[in-house]
């Protein structure tokens, strides 16, 4: 499986479902809270271009919001 980091604030909903669905289906992932470190936040507007959160980085490929259908692709999820 790609390794999975997820650009999170403490107070988005979307980056809590993202969370919650890769627990649901296993898969580690690290994560990284932009409001607290300016490097990780540096970190995903390099790798995005977004300030939007979640950013979701699996193996390379950037999510920009929790889009499930995409991310059970790039994790080859069913």
């Amino acid at each position: 499986m790609p390794s999975v980091i997820i650009y999170t604030t403490i107070t988005c909903p979307y980056c809590k479902m993202a969370k919650a669905f890769f627990k649901e289906h296993n898969v580690e992932f690290v994560e990284k809270d932009v409001t607290s470190d300016v490097a990780a936040q540096q970190e995903m507007i390099s790798k995005s271009n977004q300030l939007a959160v979640p950013v979701i980085d699996v193996g390379g490929q950037i999510v920009v919001g929790f889009q499930q259908p995409k991310l059970k692709e790039l994790l080859g999820i069913t």
